[in-house]
């Protein structure tokens, strides 16, 4: 099928789009930021994108690199893990009381500092799913472009605000198997690449059929985990797929803002920025609670409540050495619980209301 101008410029956009993705994500690598190759991308096209550079997401890599980051979560998974089950009863105890203070706190900047209406505020402020969020509010009577921004800014406020904090405040960068351990292309046997890229697939098939939550990462890392605790494989995808996949995901997230300036959305931002912070002290203060009895480090249980998407908190657990299935685990549970609920709170919260 011949290209189109609209379709060559499309591509021309993603092709920039990746370009300064990778330009940037080198740049915050030489800089010594951490989780450099996901932050430098996204800081950087969010800035090209609100100065009216035209730059797009590049979707159609998306479905690509979730699994491989799906396939990576999963070899961190060891048999050793179940053992440590008993230690996330107090944590999955506590969510649902977690999102309920969360939340309470994002809706009140939204509708009190923000004056949002009460629909498009609700939405705004729960911590769930972007896409699920803007339609249950679109079809509840909510701004679409409100959420929406409001959901992306969200993703973006609480990714920047925990590596820098991991990185300069806890001195925790992305090291060790998620950095320093370079796994190259070689280092995979033709049997590895196999079992992996059938982790992948598979995977992400399979948990389409079955309803898996987030299918495209979590089914490829059940099974990723289950091919490296039997020993089926036992060595990660090589580092860089993961670069490329992390390089993909900062830019699509940074590119989420192509067509606003920030005259048109500044005030949006601003509040989204501190509902998301406001979001953020309230897993620091549930992080605390539950790392003292249950012996959790207390970085891995901030990890396990802040309020960012599913693929880019595990991504930020694996590259700072966190406990990736404890952590994925708990983003699934509370995703699951925010889509499953919201709308029945919202509608008992506006029955007492009316």
């Amino acid at each position: 099928m011949p290209l189109t101008n609209g379709r060559v410029a499309g591509l021309s956009a993603q092709i920039l789009a990746l370009l300064i993705g990778v330009i940037c994500g080198l740049g915050a690598y030489l800089a010594g930021m951490p989780l450099p190759w996901m932050l430098g991308p996204l800081i950087g096209n969010t800035i090209a994108a609100m100065c009216h550079v035209p730059v797009r997401a590049p979707t159609r890599l998306r479905p690509v690199v979730i699994p491989v980051i799906g396939v990576l979560l999963g070899s961190g998974v060891t048999a050793e893990i179940f053992g440590l089950l008993h230690s996330w009863v107090l944590t999955l105890l506590l969510l649902p009381v977690f999102l309920a203070c969360a939340s309470a706190a994002s809706f009140a900047v939204y509708r009190r500092l923000g004056g949002y209406d009460t629909v498009t505020a609700f939405y705004a402020a729960m911590p769930g799913g972007i896409n699920e969020m803007l339609v249950m509010g679109a079809e509840a009577g909510g701004d679409e472009r409100r959420i929406a921004l409001a959901h992306a800014a969200r993703i973006l406020v609480v990714i920047v605000f925990v590596a820098l904090f991991f990185g300069l405040v806890l001195g925790v960068t992305s090291g060790g198997k998620g950095a320093s351990t370079w796994v190259g292309l070689g280092a995979l046997t033709v049997l590895d690449y196999a079992v992996l890229g059938t982790c992948a697939i598979a995977g992400a098939w399979l948990g389409h059929r079955v309803g898996l939550p987030a299918a495209p990462v979590f089914g490829p890392m059940i099974l990723s985990g289950i091919a490296h605790i039997v020993g089926w494989v036992t060595i990660a995808p090589p580092t860089l797929l993961v670069i490329v996949a992390q390089v993909t995901m900062g830019t699509i997230i940074g590119t989420r803002f192509a067509g606003s300036s920030f005259a048109q959305v500044g005030r949006d931002l601003m509040l989204a920025a501190v509902a998301s912070l406001a979001m953020l002290i309230v897993a620091v203060v549930f992080a605390i609670v539950i790392a003292w009895p249950n012996g959790i480090p207390t970085s891995q249980a901030f990890l396990a409540y802040s309020p960012g998407g599913l693929t880019e908190m595990s991504l930020l657990a694996f590259a700072l050495e966190q406990d990736v299935t404890y952590v994925s685990v708990m983003h699934i549970f509370r995703i699951t619980m925010v889509i499953a609920m919201a709308p029945l709170v919202f509608r008992f919260a506006r029955t007492k209301t009316q």
